[in-house]
């Protein structure tokens, strides 16, 4: 094909992309026409990008924990971005499912890594400083994970361990939210009162969590795993990636975030050092406790008896 009749196949393209959603395709040509020509910056938003860095301190290190959590943030986004590919692939194939959860592994793999960002960093002097500035925000704050959790999961496996006995698929999403596991960081069970952190955090992010919770019910990773045919559920390149993301997400990712939080708020070695947004953080992070496990079926009951014990 020369250049006139590649030109032409083009323009008669266009003209049927523009036909079906009734546009005239000379307008959107004159359009092209007094438009500038896209650069990096402009494509990327590098200079808005990089105008979300704001201290609240003099401590240079600070720098490198607002960055190191922009960053995360962004994984999260790609994550989600990811899950929802595979929670609205109707008649979803082995292949594509597989190829799907092993990007969502990738970015939680490189998560996992980047904490000796954290880990080695920052000056534990420096950090110790402005964490008090922080002080009560925390990264348990980050709405994103959230999702990504209600994406991937049936809700009863995320529901604290000691009241899944009264949840069930009928159980209202308000009930379930205020038993989640995450909720044991931030409530007093003996008296029920919620900590300022989680009421903050609910009061900004509640409405969403519930539509979010709603919308992942029956198209979650294990609910799509679980809707392929009986042979698919058996393909082993997709049982390998389900377990994988489960055990990275759940267990590798969450006791290098606990080890690298040991560094800086358990220096006494004690086990007494408090988060930022006052949360039993040893007991809401290691996953021998609160046992988040997305994928209950796809392990043996050893594994599931050993779930993050010797993490």
């Amino acid at each position: 094909m020369n250049n006139t009749d590649q030109s032409e196949s083009i323009l008669a393209a266009i003209d049927r992309k523009y036909e079906a959603i009734n546009q005239k395709t000379e307008t959107h040509l004159e359009g092209l026409l007094w438009s500038k020509p896209i650069t990096y910056w402009d494509y990327i938003q590098t200079d808005a990008l990089l105008n979300l860095q704001v201290q609240r301190t003099v401590l240079p290190d600070e720098m490198v924990f607002i960055m190191y959590h922009q960053v995360n943030e962004l994984l999260f986004k790609m994550i989600l971005w990811e899950i929802k590919q595979i929670a609205y692939q109707d008649n979803i194939s082995t292949a594509f499912f597989t190829e799907r959860l092993s990007r969502v592994s990738r970015y939680f793999d490189m998560l996992t890594t980047s904490f000796d960002i954290m880990g080695n960093g920052m000056e534990v002097d420096q950090y110790m400083k402005f964490r008090n500035t922080l002080t009560p925000a925390s990264g348990f704050q980050s709405a994103q994970y959230r999702l990504i959790e209600f994406a991937s999961t049936d809700l009863i496996n995320l529901i604290d361990a000691r009241y899944r006995e009264s949840i069930d698929r009928n159980t209202s999403y308000e009930f379930a939210l205020e038993h989640l596991y995450w909720q044991a960081a931030g409530k007093d069970y003996h008296t029920g009162k919620k900590s300022y952190l989680l009421e903050e955090f609910e009061r900004k992010y509640k409405k969403d969590f519930l539509a979010h919770m709603e919308e992942y019910n029956t198209i979650n990773i294990w609910q799509k795993f679980k809707q392929l045919p009986i042979e698919d559920q058996k393909n082993d390149k997709l049982v390998q990636a389900m377990r994988h993301y489960d055990h990275t997400v759940n267990i590798t990712w969450v006791m290098q975030h606990l080890n690298t939080a040991k560094k800086y708020i358990d220096q006494s070695g004690q086990g007494d050092g408090e988060a930022t947004g006052g949360s039993d953080w040893k007991k809401y992070m290691h996953p021998k406790y609160q046992r988040r496990i997305f994928f209950p079926e796809l392990w043996t009951d050893v594994e599931l008896a050993n779930w993050g014990v010797e993490a």
